[in-house]
């Protein structure tokens, strides 16, 4: 997302939506969503930066926070795969930069917020583009505990839907469930295999469905199970979404971000 003016990465995911409800709490103006998504003619991309299963849905995420989207296709490859970043010709970053100019132009904002946990690969090339662009990269979630951090997700009324998988321990049967519910298995899965909770090594991802930013609940009226890979020990299993609805929340589409959260905590409480 783009905040404080600030913008911010967008995928729909878990990590880039309580990213947005952080900043928001922390008195930041989120006043763009930057997408990346992959060709029409792919799914998604095996990206080293950018989550792309589910980026059909993205437009509807938009539309739930009520909040103006920005996209660009990934044009590029993860050219540069060392720890540290500079500008390297044809690497997927420089699509990042690009979109986050456009979001600058028009917005004038002042600062990204990425939903970056512990990828210092994926947080250097973020901060290496926003310093290029003279803007602050901001990374609420940074080094958090991620047991505790995917519990706090689902108390503060975040609707997880895992739309990915890719671990062992995880299979086709996990797609399309919630992370309130797979809690308990997660963190099982963790003390036996080393699994991360928050799915930080690529093991599940997810599509944030329904939380108190929304003006809209996203609904998910038709999907299939897509396998990637059948891999005995961690099969590859990604839902493919084709055709999905907005259902209004009553009392929240003329309110704006900090105002919803402040409504559905009073409503809590």
């Amino acid at each position: 997302a783009v905040v404080s003016t600030q913008s911010t990465g967008v995928s729909g995911g878990k990590d880039s939506t309580y990213t947005i409800y952080q900043c928001v709490r922390a008195g930041h103006d989120i006043v763009a969503l930057a997408h990346l998504r992959p060709p029409d003619t792919h799914d998604e991309l095996d990206s080293y930066m950018y989550q792309t299963v589910g980026h059909n849905v993205v437009r509807y995420v938009s539309r739930a926070l009520c909040v103006q989207l920005y996209e660009r296709e990934i044009k590029g490859a993860p050219v540069e795969q060392g720890l540290e970043y500079s500008r390297t010709e044809n690497d997927e970053v420089e699509d990042l930069y690009e979109l986050l100019s456009e979001v600058k132009r028009e917005t004038q904002c002042t600062a990204v917020c990425s939903g970056a946990i512990f990828s210092t690969y994926q947080k250097n090339r973020v901060e290496e583009v926003c310093a290029r662009l003279g803007l602050v990269s901001i990374a609420p979630l940074w080094e958090r505990e991620q047991e505790t951090l995917l519990q706090e997700m689902v108390d503060n009324h975040l609707e997880i839907r895992i739309i990915k998988v890719a671990s062992i321990g995880l299979n086709q049967s996990h797609v399309g469930q919630h992370a309130s519910d797979l809690l308990p298995h997660f963190k099982a899965t963790s003390k036996k295999f080393g699994f991360n909770v928050c799915g930080e090594g690529g093991e599940f991802e997810s599509l944030v469905t329904d939380c108190p930013l929304y003006a809209y609940k996203i609904q998910v009226d038709k999907s299939e199970k897509v396998c990637h890979s059948h891999d005995d020990m961690a099969p590859v299993w990604y839902e493919k979404f084709e055709a999905v609805s907005l259902v209004e929340k009553p009392g929240l589409k003329d309110l704006g971000l900090r105002e919803r959260i402040g409504l559905v905590s009073k409503l809590g409480s």
